[in-house]
């Protein structure tokens, strides 16, 4: 397993993968699924655009913008990333913890 941080959050993000992904995923009782790894995506390009995690309001902007309005919505990403979706997300995505996230 790649290299974390204290608090299980990858030290170098380059080195995520999608099968890095999918071990954090489990590590969190996810399966991911295509509109997981959707989201996750969002959430790089946002931290690559930024230089930072996006929190939740952030994350659905990214997500209205790059990805179908429907799923721009707490109530689907609370779905797919129980029940902290920023930082669930960010996690699995490789990206440090959102500063805002508890």
């Amino acid at each position: 397993m790649t290299e974390r941080q204290s608090d299980t959050y990858l030290k170098n993000l380059a080195a995520w993968t999608e099968s890095t992904a999918r071990q954090l995923a489990i590590e969190e009782s996810i399966d991911l699924t295509k509109e997981h790894l959707e989201v996750l995506l969002v959430a790089r390009q946002f931290y690559a655009d930024y230089g930072f995690s996006p929190s939740m309001r952030p994350l659905i902007k990214s997500i209205a913008l790059h990805l179908d309005i429907s799923k721009a919505r707490s109530i689907y990403l609370m779905q797919l990333f129980p029940p902290s979706p920023a930082r669930i997300a960010a996690k699995i995505a490789g990206l440090p913890k959102p500063k805002n996230c508890l």
